[in-house]
């Protein structure tokens, strides 16, 4: 029964569009895109998998879709960062972001999705250009708000990749030299 004021509200499809885009990072960094389905997004997000193809209309839609939303996290995480700087020079922009990066890929789920995106985007064309452009975004970004020169922000990024070898790895929890070499000066959350 229900009483004057209490009357349930339905959700939008924006809002269930923003939690199919949640309940699939989770989904997709557990089995990547190739071994993920509608279904299984659909059956974690507690809808249809009808409903799933009404927001989205298939599965590399979904996937691209999840990626840029991971790249919008990660573009907010770096400004963070950069905002919380203590200091303007480059090296103190770019330090600080590489902090709130290596605080956001503390998320297995996402550190797991952005490689799982490589991936695809390797044999995926619809997947490599999203994966493209929001490398080209973020390189810009990174670029303009440090003010770093070229192989300043080629090194940011570098490092970024070999946080996400030695987080995949949990080369950081190996007592072994070559895992020493991988991870050591690098900050882990």
């Amino acid at each position: 029964m229900t009483t004057p004021g209490s009357r349930r509200q339905l959700s939008t499809a924006d809002e269930r569009r923003r939690t199919v885009l949640r309940t699939a990072i989770s989904a997709f960094a557990e089995r990547g895109y190739f071994g993920t389905t509608t279904s299984d997004v659909a059956r974690r997000a507690g809808i249809s998998q009808a409903y799933v193809y009404r927001l989205f209309p298939g599965k590399e839609a979904l996937f691209s879709a999840v990626v840029e939303h991971c790249f919008a996290l990660i573009r907010e995480s770096l400004g963070d960062g950069a905002a919380a700087a203590e200091g303007s020079s480059p090296e103190a922009v770019l330090d600080a972001m590489g902090g709130a990066y290596a605080r956001l890929i503390a998320d297995r789920d996402l550190l797991l999705l952005q490689l799982h995106a490589q991936c695809a985007a390797a044999s995926e064309p619809e997947i490599g250009e999203v994966v493209r452009a929001g490398y080209a975004r973020l390189v810009e970004y990174v670029r303009g708000v440090s003010g770093a020169e070229e192989g300043d922000v080629q090194r940011f990024f570098a490092t970024g990749m070999l946080c996400h070898l030695v987080a995949a790895l949990g080369a950081d929890r190996v007592d072994a030299p070559w895992a020493k070499t991988l991870s050591d000066g690098l900050r882990h959350f």
